[in-house]
């Protein structure tokens, strides 16, 4: 079947939650991993997959938080994972195949956005490096695990930010170029999706299927970390009295329904034999031109779903591939 950027009808909206999406699911003896799962729409997706009865492991950077953050989450796992380590990656991911277990989801949640310029060790702009690398050197270490599993999807949450950049290949790491925090963030939703291209395509032979999407914008989230109260209210996400505005038309959305898409995407039955799509409001998203999306800022955004052409483009999934290979080190 060929896949196309073509909304489903799937029943759902922008106000879908993820306890709807999940409604009439049964998830035993399915195993799921959620980097990014004690916090925000991540701790939700992880909460429903585990009331739907998966087996959940949340790999975190801080057990300690991630253990007092799901304390109220009956049997989630919790790991040591670090994204921005690779040697850590790679340790989470021999326990887990240590274990023997099939993996039937992995949910990759984790994320940073629009933070000062910083790099990792290895000297990689971190926005890049945590949100697309990271998760790029897990999901290749653990496709044993998915191929075990008969049928699996990787899951990566990107944003409607990749319309602030596509993927820069002569310079990811602003190493030649002025540094832009949301274009570096930009950049690193683009490489999300384009990483569900490249994925599906290499891995739908052995059942494993990938999806990306756009959750809206959730300011009740660690993401907002970065942005000053005063950048808040200028975007039309918090009112002059500093509260959440919800709006969920405009894609401004509570955790609960931020995380649908996420569930959505892990276990539709309307995504069965599909894949290397881009979702929006637990449905596939439309493409969006790139006249549509030349003009998109923080201060000038349409409120219309889609996903921009080379965010999709099965060349620059390619090069993307190649180019994450390369700087992990790690074939995958």
């Amino acid at each position: 079947m060929t896949n196309v950027q073509e909304p489903l009808h799937s029943g759902f909206g922008a106000a879908s939650t993820a306890e709807d999406v999940i409604k009439g699911i049964d998830l035993t003896g399915r195993v799921a991993v959620v980097t990014g799962g004690y916090s925000g729409i991540g701790l939700e997706t992880a909460r429903v997959l585990r009331s739907a009865g998966a087996e959940v492991v949340v790999p975190a950077r801080d057990t300690d938080r991630a253990r007092a953050a799901l304390k109220g989450v009956d049997g989630v796992e919790v790991e040591a994972l670090d994204l921005l380590d690779p040697a850590s990656v790679d340790a989470f991911a021999e326990r887990f195949l240590a274990s023997g277990r099939p993996l039937h989801i992995l949910v990759n949640s984790a994320g940073i956005m629009a933070t000062p310029l910083t790099r990792d060790a290895r000297g990689y702009e971190t926005q890049f490096a945590t949100n697309h690398l990271g998760h790029f050197q897990l999901t290749a270490r653990l496709r044993p695990a998915l191929r075990l599993a008969g049928g699996a999807r990787v899951v990566s949450v990107s944003s409607w930010g990749h319309r602030f950049s596509p993927v820069v290949f002569d310079d990811p790491h602003f190493e030649r170029r002025e540094y832009d925090r949301w274009a570096a963030y930009g950049q690193s939703k683009t490489a999300n999706i384009l990483f569900a291209v490249g994925l599906d395509a290499r891995a739908k032979a052995d059942g494993v299927r990938a999806f990306s999407l756009h959750p809206g914008s959730i300011v009740e989230t660690n993401l907002k970390k970065y942005l000053a109260e005063e950048d808040l209210r200028a975007v039309g996400v918090l009112d002059d009295d500093g509260r959440p505005v919800l709006d969920p038309a405009r894609q401004l959305k509570t955790v609960e329904q931020g995380a649908a898409t996420s569930v959505w995407c892990a276990t539709s039955p309307l995504l069965d034999s599909l894949g290397g799509l881009y979702c929006e409001n637990s449905d596939v998203a439309p493409p969006m031109s790139l006249e549509e999306g030349r003009d998109w800022t923080l201060m000038n955004r349409s409120w219309n779903a889609g996903v921009l052409p080379y965010a999709v483009d099965p060349e620059a999934a390619d090069r993307l591939w190649e180019l994450s290979e390369r700087l992990t080190d790690r074939p995958a």
